[in-house]
């Protein structure tokens, strides 16, 4: 009996990877020489952040692209499916955001991102509520940034 071949073994996962984060590493970067401020407090300006990840994340793809590993495969269909579902789970907090807020959002997608990895609905939801409220503070308070409330708030007449 014979097993079974494993599937795309090689060093094409690592380049595709590597040519997908490029490609975001592009579009981070020309959308952060785009963000102007009309006035901030900070000299650097909101372009420094965005734009330092986006060159670190452009060199460490070019790795993956130019020196990929010697072990690189596709993952299988499950996890592919926990992938794509994480990917979604963002997508759904990027739409959230203007509407539900920080907290509002980031609560749901924490709680979405426990249950997906098989987190108990009370361990879901204790983590979710427990991870907005400290990185609402750690924001906040830690770093004085301010974050929206979101629309449901005036809606609610507050």
């Amino acid at each position: 009996m014979t097993l079974p071949a494993p599937v795309a073994k090689g060093r094409g996962a690592d380049r595709v990877l590597g040519l997908a984060l490029l490609g975001l590493s592009v579009f981070t970067a020309v959308t952060a020489l785009g963000l102007e401020v009309p006035f901030s407090y900070d000299p650097v300006g909101p372009k420094a952040f965005p734009l330092g990840l986006s060159i670190l994340l452009g060199l460490l793809a070019l790795v993956l692209v130019l020196r990929p590993g010697e072990d690189g495969h596709w993952p299988d269909a499950r996890l592919a499916m926990k992938l794509a579902s994480v990917l979604a789970l963002l997508l759904v907090y990027a739409l959230l955001f203007p509407r539900l807020g920080y907290l509002g959002s980031s609560l749901i997608t924490i709680i979405g991102l426990a249950r997906l990895f098989e987190a108990s609905w009370p361990k879901a939801i204790a983590t979710g509520v427990a991870m907005a409220l400290i990185t609402l503070w750690l924001f906040t308070q830690g770093l004085g940034i301010g974050l929206p409330d979101g629309t449901w708030l005036s809606a609610l007449g507050g």
